[in-house]
């Protein structure tokens, strides 16, 4: 129940007494908090449109600049090392300046990186624009800062799930519409290569507008933006090292940030190679390709706020020991699925086993990211930019093992992507919060609680 100093406040949703909202209502626009989300989605979303553009049409690109399999290869993985240092740094960006402007900025500064892609000619000038592009993807750490300012705790990891599952639907929606704009191109009896290279403006623009409705209509806290309120002049007493300190020496955000190495890093993996996979192994054409692919990324729209909506759930019941249960489960099941996908051979069965890998490895995504916001508040931006760092990494680890030059063939380089899925979902078991528990232990008898863990967990009890 909420306290009755609440019914005076100018806000449409329920606050705590942070003014974060209790309440998350998708289908609302009303603002602080509604606004902050649907804008935080928007701009997330044509973030991936723009570096999942480009994967679609690699069969025709392929063929145009005369790119070889390891060319290909070593522009997926600069597209993903791109966006790790971009993730790494974003988090402690937004401490400074808030989530707001750490957003638009970067997706101005990239947007007309996309638009490069339209001049390339030579293989090394492909890669080092999937490079360049894969910076944007950053803005997901400004999407869940952003998400966990806004939202109270229990609800913010639906809020954290629903915010990045419905962005991360620009992947599929790349997969489905960038074939489709290449063709309309075409229609035009324009040539080939000049076709595909018009394609770029639409994510260019797409990201560009977006960026621009951040500044326009955005705001960091439900109190204001970071400039002007008071927690932004408590930000700047503080040091900013010992911030960065504490956030890295805290064994849990590297645990997280593995985890999520192998459930969002497989998931960029499989968005890098997916329609290429069916195209090549079951010879079906680009637009068929195009959607099949579109319905791994598509799933989005409910897996991954399906995982945050779990965590919430399992932390009511069970505390911190149902999110970290829930999240080993999930992801040691998408690991499983990635196994047999492989090792289908039919068209139909492959398409159904990837559909039930995409929606159990988005849902692993949404469960870990229902677990950092209570790793450091001090913290927050810094753990947020570690684990989604570890996305990253994991997707570069996994794509210069197993698809640039392995030797294994595609359908057994997805089988033991599987095999890695469950092997790093392991450490989650050793998470442990002195006050909350692990997923084996319960809480420390001889541990005093402080303030601030009181209040990172206050709701969940």
């Amino acid at each position: 129940m909420e306290p009755p100093s609440q019914t005076s406040t100018p806000f449409s949703l329920p606050v705590d007494a942070e003014n974060k909202a209790t309440e998350f209502r998708p289908l609302a626009i009303s603002p602080p908090h509604m606004l902050a989300f649907h804008l935080a989605w928007l701009s997330l979303f044509s973030c991936f449109f723009s570096t999942f553009s480009i994967p679609p049409l690699i069969p025709i690109i392929r063929d145009d600049l005369k790119l070889t399999d390891t060319d290909i290869g070593k522009a997926g993985i600069a597209s993903f090392a791109g966006s790790i240092f971009s993730r790494l740094a974003m988090g402690p960006v937004c401490d400074l300046v808030g989530p707001r402007i750490a957003s638009a900025t970067l997706s101005l500064i990239t947007a007309p990186v996309i638009l490069l892609t339209s001049f390339v000619t030579t293989p090394t000038s492909f890669i080092l624009v999937r490079f360049l592009v894969g910076f944007c993807l950053a803005n997901f750490v400004a999407n869940q800062f952003w998400m966990t300012s806004m939202f109270s705790g229990c609800v913010v990891g639906l809020a954290n799930g629903v915010a990045a599952g419905w962005a991360n639907m620009g992947a599929g929606m790349a997969q489905l519409l960038m074939p489709q704009i290449y063709t309309l191109f075409t229609s035009l009896n324009l040539p080939i290569s000049t076709a595909w290279r018009l394609s770029f403006l639409v994510p260019a623009i797409f990201q560009l507008v977006t960026a621009i409705m951040v500044l326009a209509f955005g705001q960091d806290l439900p109190s204001g933006n970071y400039r002007d309120s008071k927690r932004s002049v408590k930000n700047e007493k503080h040091n900013f090292l010992p911030v960065l300190f504490n956030g890295l020496t805290n064994y849990r955000g590297w645990i997280l940030a593995l985890t999520y190495g192998y459930c969002f890093g497989s998931e960029l993996t499989t968005d890098n190679i997916i329609a290429q996979y069916f195209y090549d192994r079951f010879g079906v054409n680009l637009q068929v390709a195009g959607i099949i692919a579109a319905s791994f990324g598509l799933a989005n729209c409910f897996s991954r706020p399906m995982g945050g909506v779990l965590s919430d759930k399992l932390a009511r019941r069970y505390g911190i020991r149902g999110r970290l249960w829930g999240l080993w489960v999930v992801q040691t099941v998408a690991g499983l699925l990635c196994v047999l996908l492989g090792r289908t051979n039919s068209l139909w069965g492959a398409v159904a086993m990837m559909c039930a890998f995409s929606v159990f490895v988005q849902a692993a995504s949404g469960l870990t990211f229902g677990v950092v916001p209570f790793v450091s508040k001090r913290s927050l931006g810094v753990i947020a930019g570690m684990t989604g760092s570890g996305g990253t990494v994991g997707a570069v680890v996994t794509q210069l093992l197993l698809f640039t030059g392995s030797g294994f063939s595609r359908q057994t380089s997805i089988s033991l992507m599987g095999l890695m899925i469950i092997f790093c979902t392991l450490p989650v078991t050793l998470i442990y919060f002195p006050q909350w528990g692990g997923m084996f232990c319960g809480p420390s008898s001889d541990t005093n609680p402080t303030d601030e863990d009181v209040e990172d967990y206050r709701l969940l009890e």
